[in-house]
């Protein structure tokens, strides 16, 4: 059983600041600022409480994670973490147990850091084949620090840390987000100078300096990350992050003042909406020789005949995108956004002297899924998306309506088996995952009838609207043991024994459902062609018995005609248990015949 972050906690938290914002938020989502000019004292009774310090610059600070529930806890330094893509990174937690859980002895047996759950279970970083010979796991005094090297973009995520004692289980939450990032050189005018950016997709820690490379050479150091630089002819231009100069980003070239600057150089947009991808573009007034007018602008993701295609030219865009540009200024929109628009989107123009190319912008267009998985009795849900982690929010619904929004991926409010639950990215709220919730009442049919003839074959099929689909399992009335699994049950030989109730439960990872019904046995044309065969020997046979007696009370009358009455004379037949109660009467003088019963 996991540990429940509902159980009753009484801690005292005491906190000296100065010149800082206190943050106190508690796990029903309420947050307090406070201007911490000395002590402050809160008193917390059942809830999780996490206090952070925001600089009065606007630059956010570390959160230090507070969670207290009998002695459990996890407290990370960060709970938000900016890296290179290509270098190393370290997340580091503590944790704490008690020594005495249920009245036994309480030893930790595991502990280990995860990112999602297989097969309803936290999968082991140190495990998964994605992480193979790039991930360490250091424990000691209850401090675990968790290595990952050579940095991927896919390794964006929000990592949480679990323990395992012999008595109980415990995790970390909140966990502490990664963001991956490479960098991006970005060219803008500013005469008489050209202006570069280095540019990253999360924000780097406050004091990060960057360094800036000419042509493979250092030739500045500096905390700003823009750069003023003067060309003398055609240069290349990179950035990187100090301490990771191993790292830069894609080397740029800066020819007289042309250059194109997107506003942003990965976008991540959800299958439906509408996207627009913004850039500034420059060049010199004069070139080689002459004045520059420009002649041509578009968009392309690729070539054909070894010319740029223009977007608005493709079929498979056709009355989906506009080119608008004005002053400088070009923006592509994309509506109703496909998966297959996910690609590398780039702005050329040519002028009367010349033509430029703008670096890639990354699309990828993601529909959202919310992923279920349940650790022993408790639900886990997920927002998943095919884009990669970054700066986002995660709005979750229930029932169709909004109860939480979290940079997390993870929704951490309580749940209710009787509901469904959706999520969305910020800004597409009209564009939410499909949503999760458990069986409906199932429905079943028969076939051929719900009133089956002995020995014929009956086929069952059991449907329950369901997402995640469910599964079916089949049960008789008074029987403990299942009957069957899966969505259809054969009876291949059905007999009065298999007469009764039955039910089909549906059930997937947030519920189940019965449906209860009756199965009757009725005589079948088998039976019926028995009953057949045993009946025409009798008639066959009382044919010719009835002619006999017309024939011999004829002969009696021929043989005796005057009037005088005698006794009933009786002719007896083989007795024979299908017709033993049959008797002909022959009476000397009457034409008549009677049958006794």
């Amino acid at each position: 059983m996991l540990v429940s972050t509902q159980k009753k906690l009484n801690m005292n938290i005491r906190m000296h600041m100065t010149d800082h914002n206190l943050i106190i938020m508690s796990l029903l989502g309420v947050q307090e600022t406070r201007n911490s000019q000395g002590l402050e004292e809160i008193t917390a009774i059942g809830e999780k409480l996490s206090c952070g310090v925001r600089r009065t610059s606007g630059e956010p600070g570390s959160y230090l994670v507070v969670q207290g529930q009998d002695d459990w806890g996890v407290t990370c330094s960060s709970t938000e973490i900016c890296a290179v893509k290509g270098s190393t990174v370290e997340i580091r937690c503590s944790y704490t147990y008690p020594s005495t859980w249920k009245d036994a002895v309480n030893t930790v047996g595991k502990t280990f850091w995860f990112t999602e759950n297989k097969d309803g279970e936290p999968g082991d970083l140190t495990t998964d084949s994605e992480y193979a010979g790039r991930v360490e796991d250091l424990c000691e005094n209850n401090i675990c620090t968790l290595r990952i090297r050579n940095l991927r973009e896919s390794d964006s995520a929000e990592y949480r840390f679990r323990i395992e004692t012999k008595q109980d289980k415990y995790l970390g939450e909140p966990g502490v987000t990664l963001f991956v990032t490479d960098l991006q050189v970005h060219v803008s005018r500013s005469r008489p100078n050209t202006r570069l950016q280095c540019l990253s997709s999360c924000r780097l820690p406050f004091n990060t300096s960057y360094i800036w490379f000419k042509n493979g050479q250092k030739i500045k150091e500096d905390t700003s990350p823009y750069a003023e630089i003067s060309y003398d002819s055609v240069d290349g231009y990179s950035c990187a992050v100090k301490g990771y100069e191993d790292f830069p980003s894609p080397s740029v070239l800066v020819h007289g003042g042309w250059g194109v600057t997107y506003t942003s150089t990965k976008i991540c947009a959800v299958k439906g909406s509408t996207v627009e991808i913004s850039c500034s573009y420059t060049y010199p007034s004069r070139w080689k020789g002459g004045f520059i007018t420009v002649q041509k602008i578009i968009w392309f993701t690729k070539n054909k005949y070894g010319k740029h295609v223009d977007l608005t030219t493709e079929s498979e865009y056709a009355g989906r995108v506009e080119d608008r540009c004005e002053n400088h200024i070009c923006t592509l929109r994309i509506k109703n956004l496909r998966e297959s628009d996910s690609a590398e989107y780039k702005f050329w123009f040519t002028t009367s002297n010349d033509k430029y190319t703008g670096l890639p912008v990354t699309l990828s267009v993601t529909d959202l899924q919310v992923e279920v998985s349940r650790s022993g009795s408790d639900v886990n849900l997920q927002c998943l998306s095919s884009c990669p982690l970054g700066h986002t929010s995660y709005i979750w619904f229930k029932n169709g309506q909004e109860v939480k929004e979290d940079t997390s991926l993870y929704a951490d409010f309580s749940y209710d088996t009787t509901d469904s639950y959706t999520c969305a990215l910020t800004g597409y709220e009209d564009f939410p995952s499909p949503s999760v919730y458990p069986p409906k009442l199932p429905s079943v049919s028969v076939s051929p009838s719900a009133e089956i003839e002995e020995g014929s074959s009956v086929t069952l099929t059991c449907s329950s609207d369901a997402n995640p689909a469910a599964n079916y399992t089949w049960y008789k009335e008074d029987e403990d043991s299942p009957k069957a699994s899966g969505q259809i049950f054969t009876i291949s030989d059905f007999r009065a024994e298999h007469s009764g109730s039955y039910s089909c439960g549906a059930q997937n990872k947030l519920g189940r459902s019965n449906s209860t019904f009756h199965l009757t046995v009725v005589a079948g044309s088998s039976t019926m062609i028995a009953n057949i065969i045993r009946t025409t020997p009798v008639v066959l046979i009382l044919i010719p018995v009835f002619l006999v007696g017309l024939w011999m009370r004829k002969k009696k009358t021929i043989s005796h005609p005057t009037t005088e009455a005698h006794e009933p004379e009786e002719i007896e037949l083989d007795s024979d248990p299908v017709y033993e109660n049959f008797r002909v009467t022959a009476a000397h003088g009457v034409k008549s015949s009677q049958m006794l019963t």
